[in-house]
């Protein structure tokens, strides 16, 4: 379960460190944003999915499926960048460098629901 932990905890202190600042560069995208509030949506529903990874590191063993919906989280941006990058569509950019990240977390977490398993109880 220390390893489920840490790879949560660590996830989501990355995550809060990343996206909280983006809150204040919306200036600074260019070219201009013309839907904020995508953007700011964008950026405020990855910021609840890190409470959901600081719930899930204060009990692994409790939290154990909601490991998989983490690893979803993590795909559903991974998947799509990988797909647009492999067609030509999406550039060796910001964007699908934070895929490749996602990508890695996608991976941690597994990592993490695997070790969090139930143990077999000792034979008597």
């Amino acid at each position: 379960m220390k390893l489920a932990r840490w790879i949560f905890l660590a996830a989501a202190i990355y995550g809060i460190a990343v996206l909280i600042p983006s809150f204040f560069a919306e200036a600074m995208v260019q070219p201009a944003i013309t839907h904020p509030e995508f953007y700011y949506g964008f950026f405020a529903s990855a910021l609840v999915w890190q409470l959901m990874f600081l719930l899930i590191a204060s009990d692994p063993g409790r939290y154990r499926l909601l490991m998989l919906i983490g690893v979803l989280e993590k795909a559903a941006f991974f998947v799509p960048c990988l797909a647009l990058y492999a067609t030509g569509r999406l550039g060796f950019t910001g964007p699908f460098l934070g895929a490749l990240i996602d990508g890695v977390w996608m991976q941690l977490f597994l990592v993490a629901w695997w070790s969090a398993r139930p143990q077999p109880a000792p034979k008597a």
